[in-house]
């Protein structure tokens, strides 16, 4: 299946008046993991994707982490992102923050391939993934 790593610095902002990681800050770096993995994988930016194959996104329908160690501002982490799973219109992601190779945070993502609904442009629908993307999310590592 499909896998990156990226790294990124703790920045101010993403700490708690006790100086460790908010824990919601880690979802945002799990979010932007997911997206640089398949721009990666697809070989152009959201922007582009979400034009070319005429969706509305892949939002969230379930999410979890474990968190292990702290992390705290300045520290460069590493965010280990893969595949593990695709079903028809959905796909499950595995994010393992390290921390000087400790494994920091590991975290869960179910996404949905959505559509806007034809009736009501405002609400959104799945629809099954399209088969080249399937091809590059279940792809060896990228």
């Amino acid at each position: 299946m499909l896998s990156n790593t990226r790294t990124t610095r703790i920045e101010w902002s993403d700490c708690d008046p006790a100086g460790i990681v908010f824990y919601p800050r880690y979802f945002e770096m799990f979010d932007i993991s997911t997206t640089v993995m398949i721009e990666r994988a697809l070989g152009m930016r959201k922007l582009h994707y979400l034009k070319q194959f005429g969706f509305a996104g892949h939002p969230l329908v379930e999410t979890r982490a474990t968190f292990r160690i702290p992390t705290r501002f300045g520290d460069q982490v590493e965010i280990a992102t893969n595949v593990i799973e695709c079903g028809r219109s959905s796909f499950k992601i595995e994010h393992r923050l390290t921390l000087d190779g400790a494994l920091a945070v590991e975290g869960t993502e179910t996404r949905v391939w959505v559509v806007r609904h034809p009736d009501d442009p405002k609400r959104i629908k799945a629809e099954p993934l399209p088969a080249e993307v399937v091809a590059k999310l279940t792809q060896g590592a990228a």
